[in-house]
């Protein structure tokens, strides 16, 4: 495709979370502050809440990459599940030796057992749940009976919950305030302004192994923060589709042109109405779009 064209080694915007491309938006980067001070206060349970596409994932695993030597983890990528086949998906996490026949109280007995031990060898135990909004409610209530198990110190594990704004409305219901209670730390992330667009675009071809001038014109970059509202992966998805129109016209750089042209094909976009400019649409138009947007 277009990577010969462009000088890259590998393409810039998939949509797969990737650490190697991650960019430290003051949204992400503050994020990822919060979880590794929650950690290193040895909370039970933290919660990061953000919009689809916002990067949760990727937030998770640059988490789970900063934490200690010796620290145990565990992913759970998708908890809905009843309590006994998330205790079970929990063990294979904690690559505990758990029968698949074994009673819910077996496996959770199993799991305690094994927190005890790695707390008395001083390992950190740290659970993340993404897709957290998801979790059954008897799930989410055998996580806090799990949660009981403390030290006078510290609890010995930590539940971090990644989740889109459905999670804070299951979180409000009454049969679930205990847990509720015990989130230490939360934290909702934000999109991207129009300012870090433009440097994430620039970021992410630099590490694809881009070295020539800036690829994404002023005004281009401003079309598709319009036209994704800062969301990453609706900002991948558009920048990927310019990148191939430029491509297929021979162009060494996307203007506000090729913009639109990717945000007109992509459904999620937002501020459709914009979009049927004509294509000569420029820096006044750009302008004016920002201001009716």
């Amino acid at each position: 495709m277009y990577l010969k064209h462009f000088g890259l080694r590998e393409f810039p915007f998939s949509i797969t979370p990737d650490t190697a491309f991650a960019f430290g938006s003051r949204s992400h980067q503050r994020a990822l502050n919060v979880l590794l001070v929650a950690q290193r206060h040895g909370e039970g349970f933290i919660k990061v809440v953000g919009e689809v596409g916002t990067g949760k994932t990727l937030l998770c695993r640059r988490f789970l990459s900063c934490l200690p030597p010796g620290t145990v983890t565990a992913y759970v990528p998708n908890p809905s599940m009843k309590p006994r086949g998330l205790l079970l998906t929990l063990a294979h996490e904690l690559r505990l030796p758990v029968s698949p026949r074994a009673s819910e109280f077996e496996i959770r007995t199993r799991i305690e057992q094994a927190m005890i031990e790695h707390c008395r060898a001083g390992r950190p135990v740290v659970i993340c749940l993404d897709e957290a909004q998801t979790i059954p409610l008897p799930s989410l209530e055998i996580l806090r009976l799990l949660s009981n198990l403390e030290t006078e110190k510290s609890k010995l594990m930590q539940l971090v919950l990644f989740g889109q704004p459905e999670l804070d409305r299951k979180l409000a219901k009454e049969s679930v305030r205990q847990l509720r209670q015990r989130i230490g730390f939360s934290y909702r992330m934000r999109a991207m302004t129009e300012v870090e667009v433009a440097a994430y675009l620039e970021h992410r071809m630099r590490i694809a192994g881009h070295q020539g001038t800036r690829m994404f014109a002023p005004q281009a970059a401003a079309a598709l923060h319009l036209a994704s509202e800062g969301v990453p992966r609706l900002l991948n998805i558009m920048a990927n589709k310019a990148l191939m129109v430029a491509f297929g016209r021979g162009l060494p750089q996307v203007s506000v042109h090729e913009a639109w042209l990717a945000a007109r094909d992509t459904e999620d976009a937002r501020n459709a109405h914009l979009f049927a400019l004509p294509s000569w649409a420029g820096t006044g138009v750009m302008a004016a779009a920002r201001a009716l947007a």
